[in-house]
This record gives C-alpha cells, sequence and structure tokens, in this order.
C-alpha cells in the first residue's frame, strides 16, 4: 500500500500526486522545501522548519497561500494519515504551472506538497565508526549568484559535487567556496574540533544554516564547550581533533578521514559522542506531538 500525500490542498494515493510538467518547480527548480524529522511522535524543531521555509520563499518573491500555522497543520496531518510517530518529511513549494518561459508572474498561485515516509541517510555503523569523505572540484555557489541560505529546488550544484563523492567510493563530499574555504557537505553542515573549541563555517562563506546545525552549537553552549563560527581551510580540516557533520536526515555523524588523512586517532571524539547522545535526547522532548499532548 502505498503512501498518502498532501497535494495542492487535499490528500490524495500518492499515484494520484502528480505534478503538471509545466510546474516551474520541474521545469526550472523554482521552489523551496524542508526536510524535517519526527521522532517518538514529536515532530522535531517544526517552527524552526516553518520559519525557514517562509524565510526561502520570501527571499524568491514566492508567495504561499498557506499561514504557517496551516503548514504546521500539513505536517501533522500528513504524518498521521499514514500512521507514523517516526519519519521524514519532505514539505514542498513550488512556483506553480506556468508556461515554458522563466518568467514567474506566469505562475498565477504556488503550489504545496507534503511527503512523510522515511530516510535513512547512512547506515548505522557509520556512526559508531566514523565515515570517509572528500573535498571536491565544485566550488559552493556564491551567495551573488544563488545564495545557499535559500532552500531551493536548485539542488544540481550539490549533486554535481555528490557524484564527484560517488566517483571516489565515498559517502559524502566537502564543499569550498570560490575563496578556498571550507563550506559545507552536499547535504549537511561541517563541524571541526581543535583543542577543544568547536568550530563551523559562517553563514557568509555559502551556507545553508542548518537547524541540526543550529541545534548542536547551543547544545554544545550548554556544555560549556566554546563555538566559534569562523573560516577555515582544508589544512585546518586536516589537522582538526574532530570532525562531524550534521543535518536533519544525518542528524550528526562523525567523520574519521578527509582526502586520505587520518582526523585524530581515527575514532570518532568525545565532543562528538557527548553531541550526539545528547542530540538524540533532544529529539524525545522537542517539537508538538502529532497525535495531540500525551
Amino acid at each position: 500500500m502505498g503512501l498518502i500525500i498532501y497535494f495542492d490542498g487535499k490528500f490524495v494515493p500518492e499515484e494520484e500526486a502528480r505534478v503538471s510538467v509545466f510546474d516551474h518547480g520541474l521545469l526550472y527548480g523554482d521552489g523551496v522545501f524542508e526536510g524535517i524529522r519526527a521522532y517518538h511522535g514529536r515532530v522535531f524543531k517544526l517552527k524552526e522548519h516553518i520559519d525557514r521555509l517562509y524565510e526561502s520563499a520570501q527571499s524568491i518573491d514566492l508567495k504561499i497561500d498557506l499561514a504557517k500555522e496551516e503548514m504546521e497543520k500539513v505536517v501533522l496531518d500528513s504524518l498521521r494519515a499514514n500512521s507514523l510517530t517516526e519519519g521524514y518529511i519532505r514539505l514542498v513549494v513550488t512556483r506553480g504551472k506556468g508556461d515554458l518561459g522563466l518568467d514567474p508572474r506566469k505562475c498565477p498561485r504556488s503550489m504545496v506538497f507534503c511527503i512523510a515516509a522515511s530516510i535513512r541517510l547512512y547506515p548505522e555503523e557509520l556512526y559508531s565508526k566514523g565515515m570517509e569523505v572528500i573535498t571536491v572540484a565544485t566550488r559552493r555557489n556564491i551567495p551573488e549568484a544563488l545564495n545557499p541560505r535559500i532552500k531551493s529546488l536548485n539542488y544540481l550544484n550539490n549533486i554535481m559535487a555528490r557524484i564527484e563523492a560517488n566517483l571516489a567510493g565515498v559517502p559524502e563530499a566537502i564543499m569550498l567556496n570560490n575563496e578556498g574555504y571550507v563550506a559545507e557537505a552536499t547535504g549537511d553542515n561541517i563541524f571541526i574540533v581543535k583543542n577543544g573549541v568547536l568550530i563551523t563555517p559562517p553563514a557568509f562563506v555559502g551556507i545553508l544554516e542548518g537547524i541540526t546545525r543550529n541545534t548542536v552549537m547551543n547544545l554544545a553552549l550548554d556544555q560549556n564547550i566554546t563555538v566559534r563560527e569562523q573560516v577555515f581551510t582544508r589544512h585546518d580540516l586536516y589537522i582538526a581533533d574532530e570532525c562531524f557533520l550534521t543535518g536533519t536526515a544525518a542528524e550528526v555523524i562523525p567523520v574519521v578521514k578527509i582526502d586520505g588523512r587520518q582526523i585524530g586517532d581515527g575514532k570518532p571524539g568525545p565532543v562528538t559522542a557527548d553531541l550526539i547522545h545528547s542530540f538524540r535526547e533532544l529529539t524525545k522532548i522537542d517539537g508538538p506531538f502529532i497525535n495531540g499532548s500525551q
């Protein structure tokens, strides 16, 4: 039995959730989205995800007909319709149906759909053993061209980098910005630990300000760990004591080898392990209940 999809105002079987071939989200990647997680009967950081969705839409001048409260209900109702208490939600707003030209004014209204399903980005053993990544030739989009802070449907920049990772036989790639500073992975933010200090690239180098990224920074501060947003290079990656990635689907995952160089002692470090534990504990208590207060 297939999934039940929220599609343009109603719930339909997935076979009936069909996007027009004239939809500018399909034709041009003209739209925005969010990936959201549900844990333990709650939707984690739902408000933060909805806020970011509307910020992305505002930045590309995309009008969403639903109010934020209605969009939150769409997410919760999608999980209920599929009897899910844990899972992954993909919430998408496209520019809507238009013509074959680029002009967004030819799209009279936006279109919303929501998929509630499941996801497993990496095998569980990588969370205990750590994973290997590479830096790639594909540079992150510059903010003056397509700002990475906009979570848009145009992910070809990320996909090109992911192809390099696939060809190298590793599960993820780290992208540099146009100046050679570390930006982020293809779908995750990046952190390093050096001398007990947690460091992550600032927004201006060209990153998506991840919800999980910000959550981890706050968890670290709660543990009296010094947190810095500062630029760094591949050299800093290679000499880091620890490294890990964060993302909605990835959560917090250790990195133990980059471009063939062993990071630290080649095992997930103590700061990473503590933050993984703290993050997983937070998912048990954060966010609205899917089926009302419990």
